[in-house]
């Protein structure tokens, strides 16, 4: 199984934190799935690091190299899935919570036929049938 990691569920496997929960240990460590993160968390670790808001030390380089050395493959963020976001709907999720960086992971997740493994409770209003929840 394909499997697309949230930015959070990326940043809690690289660090074996304990807030990743036995189901998505087990999905990322299952030898059958393929584990991928996205272009976009990149990003998202990057303003997350200058963000004098958040305490996450992890620069995008480091968060990068952890990674690759837990075997995850990068996925590169393309026109393909931009469009595919169109196509979600949003009409159950509010407003304020109407995340860009998700918004795009679920957009990759189901223009690849992935599944999109997470831990926000907002992601499963999009009814998108490739969310894992963990």
């Amino acid at each position: 199984m394909n499997i697309l990691i949230d930015t959070h569920i990326a940043i809690w496997a690289i660090a074996n934190h304990s807030n990743l929960s036995q189901k998505a240990r087990e999905l990322i460590s299952d030898p059958d799935n393929t584990i991928y993160f996205s272009s976009v968390t990149v990003w998202e670790v990057l303003l997350k690091h200058d963000s004098p808001k958040n305490n996450l030390t992890l620069t995008p380089e480091q968060f990068v190299e952890y990674c690759a050395e837990a075997g995850f493959y990068q996925l590169h963020l393309s026109a393909k899935h931009v469009l595919v976001a169109s196509s979600l709907d949003i009409s159950k999720v509010d407003k304020k919570h109407r995340d860009p960086f998700d918004r795009l992971l679920l957009s990759q997740a189901k223009a690849e036929n992935y599944y999109f493994l997470t831990h926000d409770t907002r992601i499963p209003l999009y009814k998108e049938k490739c969310t894992i929840m963990a």
